[in-house]
């Protein structure tokens, strides 16, 4: 009969959040996957348990490394899953392995616990009945605007996962996109330089201007339900052309307008080559 694949949170900084069930199933289990396992084996040797097997999921290579853990499913041990910090899976490794225990016919059970994204919400002070976790927005190019376009329309409080240096970028790219709305920053949350911020989002954006320290969690509110977005009285065809009149880039202009407007940035710049063809 398969085994059980225990998916086990710990903590994000502090490790008295690490709770008593998870420290019994880390203790319990024949083997421990990690996605470092040099990092969970600091945790383990807090627990007394550091001689438990081990075996490291990185995210470059999780598929590849599946096999030898649903081997030992199949054989009938006790698995547990663990990531650096916080829950599995959600924005880190884990994912694959869940979905490919469950196909194999092993027993999954969540052991649940710190989470960076719940811990930003709870304590932000902004709306928190319905929400959409986004992780970490895409970097740069036409994915990057098109969430931040789809993100506009959305009447949810979003909780996006950032690293400290691009922490100023997106706070401007997200003022850009959405307007003044009301945000916090979480960095460094359950540690010792924990910090939550409130303000605008523009407030924020000076703030943090230069990047954060550390791990950081953005919490911005939706788009206020009957609340019309700002009105925008130029015709889009005419203030492309108005805009190429003066000189500016096509795909300067089709990124600031397509933010703007909440439009796709392929859409205006095929308004664009348009207007230029014509």
């Amino acid at each position: 009969m398969p085994g059980t694949l225990y998916v086990v949170a710990t903590p994000i900084g502090n490790l008295g959040d690490l709770s008593r069930r998870a420290a019994e199933v880390l203790a319990r289990v024949d083997l421990v996957v990690a996605e470092d396992t040099r990092r969970t084996g600091k945790l383990l040797a807090h627990l007394g348990v550091e001689g438990r097997a081990r075996l490291s999921l990185p995210a470059f290579d999780e598929a590849g490394r599946l096999k030898g853990v649903l081997e030992r499913l199949a054989a009938g041990e006790e698995v547990a899953l663990c990531t650096d910090a916080g829950t599995p899976a959600v924005s880190d490794p884990g994912q694959k392995l869940v979905a490919a225990a469950w196909e194999a016919g092993a027993t999954v059970v969540p052991v649940p616990g710190p989470c960076a994204a719940i811990a930003a919400l709870m304590a932000c002070g902004l709306p928190c009945d319905r929400f959409l976790f986004l992780g970490f927005l895409p970097r740069a190019g036409a994915k990057r605007e098109e969430a931040l376009a789809q993100l506009a329309r959305l009447e949810l409080t979003a909780v996006i996962y950032e690293a400290g240096n691009r922490t100023g970028q997106t706070l401007r790219d997200l003022a850009a996109a959405l307007g003044d709305r009301r945000a916090a920053v979480a960095r460094e949350l359950t540690k010792l330089h924990e910090e939550i911020a409130r303000g605008s989002l523009a407030e924020l954006a000076a703030r943090f201007g230069e990047g954060a320290r550390g791990e950081v969690t953005l919490v911005v509110e939706g788009a206020r339900e009957g609340v019309p977005r700002p009105e925008i009285d130029e015709p889009l065809e005419e203030e492309l052309a108005r805009r190429l009149s003066l000189g500016e880039g096509p795909s300067a202009i089709a990124r600031e307008v397509a933010r703007r407007r909440g439009l796709r940035r392929s859409s205006v710049y095929a308004s664009l080559e348009r207007l230029r063809k014509g």
